[in-house]
């Protein structure tokens, strides 16, 4: 098996364990200091650092029966990119589009980085206004 198709595999092993928010079988794919960014002007983006905050961003998206099926998967010696139709099924409104994302391997062979690329931020960015709510100032504030 290449190292590129041990890659594509790794990235279908996360979408499988996706599926069924197995978080610890996406766990299994992602260092635990990942750095995974979340595009948007909204409550869930920004990068999330640390197997904990992806596992933590992901069971949110759970709340909202996010689901995603693969598209398109090509890989080279260090990244994967990945694109795929991301959609909604609870909560107020929709989201349905096309997300493209950038994954980069460490040497080990385990991801690293993660750059998400919406096909239609603003449908994102108001689906979770909609649906997540801010927690009050002082919660908020560290």
């Amino acid at each position: 098996m290449s190292d590129k198709t041990s890659k594509i595999d790794a990235i279908n092993k996360f979408f499988a364990a996706y599926a069924t928010y197995d978080l610890e079988g996406m766990r299994a794919v992602l260092t635990d200091d990942v750095e995974w960014t979340i595009p948007g002007h909204h409550a869930l983006s920004g990068t999330k650092h640390g197997v904990e905050e992806v596992a933590a961003f992901f069971t949110q998206l759970g709340k909202a029966g996010f689901q995603a099926e693969p598209l398109f998967l090509e890989a080279n010696e260090e990244y994967v990119v990945d694109i795929h139709r991301g959609w909604t099924t609870e909560g107020i409104g929709k989201v349905d589009t096309t997300w493209a994302l950038v994954w980069h391997f460490n040497p080990e062979g385990k991801v690293d980085r993660v750059i998400n690329l919406s096909g239609d931020q603003h449908q994102m960015d108001a689906y979770v206004w909609n649906n997540y709510a801010l927690a009050p100032i002082p919660d908020r504030l560290v």
